[in-house]
């Protein structure tokens, strides 16, 4: 889980910035660059799949949102969020529904989060091969259940989730089966 928190410099927005959902991966990445370069500040945090499994996905994003703001070099007067409300940060805030499409400071750390997120899938697709993150980026593809019947969770995956659940049970069951 990544989050991320930006404070733009008007006079240096880029026009292409949108929702990171939006984009294509390398315009994602060079929009990244940019907002980094160009923002006043900007703050990324990160939730583990074991914080997720504990304290669940929305408290898991809203851990990430407060690792993003102590991140941040300078602070703002008022935060703009997309969707949801983040206790622990000590700012005048609003949630906006669909903020991504309404407001350049939504999108610019929807594209900070995305390409943090993207680069963490990278690096597990490193270490876990068989799983082929870096192609589905964590998304539920027809080839990630496959992985998954295959080789079971591996220690990345969220064992909170529904369907990780399922096939860590039908995991074991096939160990019991086989006697192991």
């Amino acid at each position: 889980m990544a989050a991320s928190l930006v404070i733009l410099d008007p006079g240096k927005i880029d026009p292409r910035i949108n929702d990171s959902k939006r984009l294509k991966p390398e315009l994602r990445d060079e929009l990244s660059a940019i907002i980094k370069r160009d923002a006043l500040a900007f703050g990324i945090g990160l939730a583990t799949a074991p914080e997720i499994d504990r304290i669940n996905i929305l408290e898991a994003t809203r851990l990430a949102f407060v690792r993003a703001w102590e991140a941040l070099s300078i602070k703002p007067d008022y935060i703009l969020f997309d969707a949801i409300r983040v206790d622990g940060i000590e700012c005048p805030q609003e949630a906006l529904i669909q903020g991504d499409g309404r407001s350049y400071s939504i999108a610019a750390a929807s594209i900070l989060a995305k390409v943090a997120r993207d680069g963490i899938l990278q690096e597990l697709d490193r270490r876990y091969p068989a799983y082929g993150f870096s192609r589905h980026k964590g998304y539920g593809t027809p080839e990630h259940q496959e992985a998954l019947r295959k080789w079971g969770p591996c220690p990345q995956h969220r064992k909170s989730f529904r369907p990780i659940q399922e096939f860590d049970s039908l995991a074991s069951q096939r160990k019991k089966r086989a006697g192991t």
